[in-house]
């Protein structure tokens, strides 16, 4: 595919959706989407802002069921990972696969990552099985850069609470399950070092964004050199 996937992942209250949104100002203010939209005519917009639950209709329905169930039933273990799988597969068909396949790009709010690291490292479940899930429900795709926004796990469900009081079932969860899943993202970095960047995520996050900002800049050239420099 011709269009660039860049995904932004970490446990809660990393700030992924704050560098998204500063990602995306930047990238309009700096003239670069202007640029590109010329080369993807068959695009209204060459940037998508999307995310992991929730990116699609269906996506929205099966977001609320994982976050925030109106049932007082346990949600199963297995039954979540199958959830979360057919988020992706519809995200994957039928919002970036066409978005990237006309060169477009696209800023993502989790992947394939945060299921491994949460339902693989955070609810103990078999590894080599959520691979295959997320093979199946990606048919192939992956990131073409991740910014993995680390922060230590405390400090990130302190953040999560001043945000928002009423936390989602995620955000409840124990603090020894996200230490698990922060080892789940600390495993994926060294097994894919070629794509994952770690950014400390407990600095400013202006000082953040600025890493981000430098970090893309770069990846942007080597992708696009006949668009830039600006």
């Amino acid at each position: 595919m011709s269009g660039k996937l860049i995904v932004f992942e970490g446990v809660e209250g990393g700030g992924k959706t704050s560098q998204i949104r500063r990602s995306q100002a930047w990238l309009s203010a700096s003239g670069w989407l202007d640029q590109l939209r010329q080369t993807t005519p068959a695009l209204p917009d060459p940037l998508l802002i999307t995310r992991e639950p929730g990116g699609t209709e269906l996506g929205k329905y099966l977001r609320q069921l994982l976050l925030s169930p109106a049932t007082q039933e346990t949600l199963h273990d297995r039954a979540e990972l199958m959830l979360y799988a057919a988020d992706r597969a519809q995200h994957v068909e039928y919002l970036l696969k066409p978005h990237l396949a006309a060169g477009g790009l696209v800023l993502c709010d989790r992947f394939t990552d945060s299921t491994i690291a949460y339902q693989g490292y955070g609810r103990g479940l078999n590894l080599s099985l959520i691979q295959q899930l997320n093979q199946i429900a990606t048919g192939g795709l992956t990131s073409d850069l991740t910014f993995w926004l680390d922060v230590e796990v405390s400090i990130g469900l302190g953040r999560a609470q001043q945000r928002n009081k009423d936390l989602d079932r995620m955000e409840s969860a124990t603090l020894s399950f996200h230490q698990r899943v922060q080892h789940g993202f600390q495993a994926l970095l060294h097994q894919h070092p070629e794509r994952i960047v770690r950014i400390d995520a407990s600095q400013s996050e202006q000082v953040v964004f600025e890493q981000i900002q430098t970090l893309l800049s770069q990846r942007l050239q080597q992708w696009y050199p006949q668009l830039l420099p600006l």
